[in-house]
């Protein structure tokens, strides 16, 4: 593999992210992943989020954020979106992402950090368990508007 690099997440890295994710699915066409980068770039929370890079090429990703209080959670990391291009599938570095991710937030005294997971999307559960994470005692609400 080439020389890897997982850095903080740009400005500039918007399209090369969003592309990544057209790449994945087309489920996710219509977020405005500009928006969301520059929220995260900017976001001042503590929030950590990260991309992987080979030969100057933005190949994967990690956005995740912090949470301070609600419903019994105290400090903890989440998770927002992981995406790793393709045709760099099956290498590992959707699993240096992560365990970077946590490593970072380890650091800044989180000791839990959560995701929600599509209950079908076996892939991803796989990717979730192998690094260790198992169902929380939260269960997600949802109401449609």
């Amino acid at each position: 593999m080439e020389e890897l690099i997982i850095r903080e997440i740009r400005l500039e890295d918007a399209q090369a992210i969003e592309d990544i994710r057209a790449a994945i699915s087309q489920q996710d066409a219509n977020v405005d992943f500009l928006k969301l980068v520059k929220q995260h770039v900017s976001d001042g929370n503590g929030g950590t989020s990260l991309v992987a890079e080979l030969n100057n090429k933005v190949v994967g990703y990690m956005i995740s954020t912090t949470l301070y209080a609600g419903f019994g959670i105290r400090k903890s990391a989440w998770i927002m979106a992981i995406g790793v291009h393709p045709d760099y599938m099956g290498q590992g570095l959707g699993l240096k992402l992560a365990n970077r991710i946590c490593d970072i937030y380890k650091k800044k005294g989180v000791t839990s950090i959560y995701s929600s997971v599509m209950w079908d999307s076996i892939d991803v559960l796989s990717f979730f368990k192998k690094l260790g994470f198992k169902r929380s005692e939260f269960i997600n609400l949802k109401k449609d508007l």
